[in-house]
């Protein structure tokens, strides 16, 4: 059977390119994937411990069990339907904070918090003359939604925006908006607060850094165990004790 597999951030480097098609036994599992890739391209295995994998834009588990025609992604660390009005978004042009603020705000909120991620001029020492995001833009935008759609739940917020760029970014553009509102702060601060930290662990969203004598994938944490290896579905038949 043939299946569509993606590469992202520095794994597409390593792979040089961005897809590939490829010939699997009718009985081949995502693991058996991941294994033809490190034969392929041995430098692979220096991430197999840190990066996630997908099928048809959901996490999967290495042992999930694959049909012809899927798309299968391999994730390297990140850089990082909705309950109420929520707003999130993929864009290649400036984030308009302003305008999505004054969208979210309403006269019930006693709080907005607002996070504007911004491209800094250096890192590390190493003077940043600009960055470059690219994402698997599909699974990202659902993977916004649903932190977003929690966030309302858990937080018992009102509402909330993400907006996120892609493509080539200069020196204080931002890069990502993370509006909260709700009828109180301390709300709306937590719910900010995960927003983005579970964003920059979760969301396949990745960002290569050009310095003046170079260029780099930024480093990211390796994603959570249960997004890395998440439970195998039951076969048929079996039960779990």
């Amino acid at each position: 059977m043939q299946v569509n597999v993606l590469f992202f951030g520095v794994l597409k480097d390593l792979a040089g390119r961005g897809s590939d098609s490829l010939t699997l036994p009718e009985t081949a599992i995502l693991s058996d994937v991941l294994k033809h890739y490190e034969q392929q391209i041995p430098q692979l295995k220096d991430f197999t411990s840190s990066i996630a994998m997908s099928v048809n834009q959901h996490y999967a588990s290495s042992h999930t069990k694959l049909s012809p025609g899927d798309e299968i992604a391999l994730l390297p660390p990140v850089s990082g339907g909705m309950g109420n009005s929520s707003r999130c978004e993929l864009v290649r042009k400036p984030i308009g904070t302003p305008g999505i603020v004054a969208a979210v705000k309403h006269p019930e909120d006693g709080a907005t918090v607002i996070f504007d991620g911004v491209v800094r001029n250096n890192t590390r020492g190493r003077r940043t003359l600009y960055l470059d995001y690219e994402a698997y833009e599909e699974m990202a935008e659902k993977q916004m939604e649903e932190l977003a759609a929690r966030a309302i739940t858990q937080f018992q917020v009102r509402d909330v925006a993400i907006v996120h760029r892609l493509g080539r970014l200069g020196i204080g553009e931002t890069s990502v908006l993370i509006v909260v509102a709700s009828a109180h702060r301390a709300a709306a601060f937590d719910a900010c607060r995960w927003l983005i930290d579970t964003l920059k662990r979760t969301v396949p969203i990745w960002k290569k850094e050009h310095f003046e004598d170079g260029a780099v994938w930024a480093d990211g944490e390796p994603f959570p165990a249960d997004i890395r290896q998440p439970k195998a579905p039951i076969p048929e038949g079996l039960t779990s004790k």
